[in-house]
């Protein structure tokens, strides 16, 4: 029999927001909530959830495209919210009034939301102590790393064990380079606090399919500078190069700006 520990779904995942659920036996948790709170439980519809059953909302970092929705959905449903001292500094006045018991200031200390072990860990972004997380329940684990400049050790460490995780594949870098975005966005896009290139991601995806993760859900593709299309050959190709077998070894997704992904179950 399998026993399934957690679910995971991508509600939003691009520049005009963001917002992944994700749910163990007995708890449910949104991170990032860049949505505003009538589409984030819209969206939670689609998969028979509404936002009145979360028990807290993650938070990596204070970009709106994150935050939108936390502070109304916070007041409306009594959530708490979790995030870094930094995010906390740069978010406080755009969320509104929080009840301070929904607000926790999270470091790279683990914790725990129910049955679920939440650890934080630092990512490359132009944000002030961004995180992803790594949730794990029972011995099921999904990490979140999107929106970060470069794979340092640290993140590696966090995610190579995991069932499933939720990487970025933002840019194209020949699209980038020749498309609309002005010189200096293009820097900063480049940079090691900015994105990461389907090149980038697919160097990931070949080391964590060597360390036996099974899924991988493409995230954050810029609408301007890449398709899934590319980014899914350009990770395919480097997975062939690497002797790795795509859907026998490892599968790939992607988590999308307008459509919910299916919901993912993890064992």
């Amino acid at each position: 029999m399998i026993v399934i520990s957690l679910e995971v779904c991508t509600l939003a995942s691009g520049s005009s927001g963001n917002a992944i659920y994700i749910g163990s036996k007995n708890n449910k948790i949104l991170v990032d909530a860049g949505l505003s709170g009538k589409r984030i439980n819209n969206k939670l519809k689609e998969i028979n959830l509404n936002v009145n059953e979360l028990d807290a909302i993650l938070i990596t970092h204070e970009h709106n495209d994150h935050i939108q929705g936390a502070g109304v959905l916070s007041r409306r449903c009594d959530l708490p919210i979790y995030a870094s001292k930094g995010t906390w500094e740069e978010a406080e006045s755009k969320l509104g009034n929080i009840a301070d018991k929904n607000k926790f200031i999270i470091d790279t200390n683990g914790f725990d939301i129910g049955d679920c072990y939440i650890n934080p860990f630092n990512i490359s972004h132009d944000a002030k102590e961004p995180v992803g997380y790594a949730i794990t329940s029972e011995k099921a684990k999904v990490a979140i790393a999107t929106d970060m400049g470069e794979i340092t050790q640290e993140v590696k460490s966090q995610i190579i064990d995991s069932d499933l995780v939720v990487l970025e594949s933002n840019h194209d870098l020949e699209m980038l380079k020749i498309g609309p975005y002005p010189w200096s966005l293009k820097k900063r896009v480049m940079g090691v606090k900015g994105h990461l290139s389907n090149d980038d991601a697919g160097a990931a995806v070949v080391e964590l399919a060597q360390n036996a993760v099974s899924r991988i859900l493409l995230a954050h593709l810029s609408k301007d500078n890449n398709v899934p299309e590319l980014a899914y050959l350009t990770i395919k190709n480097m997975l062939v190069d690497a002797g790795i077998k795509l859907d026998k070894d490892i599968k790939l997704g992607f988590a999308l700006q307008d459509k919910v992904s299916p919901l993912y179950q993890v064992g």
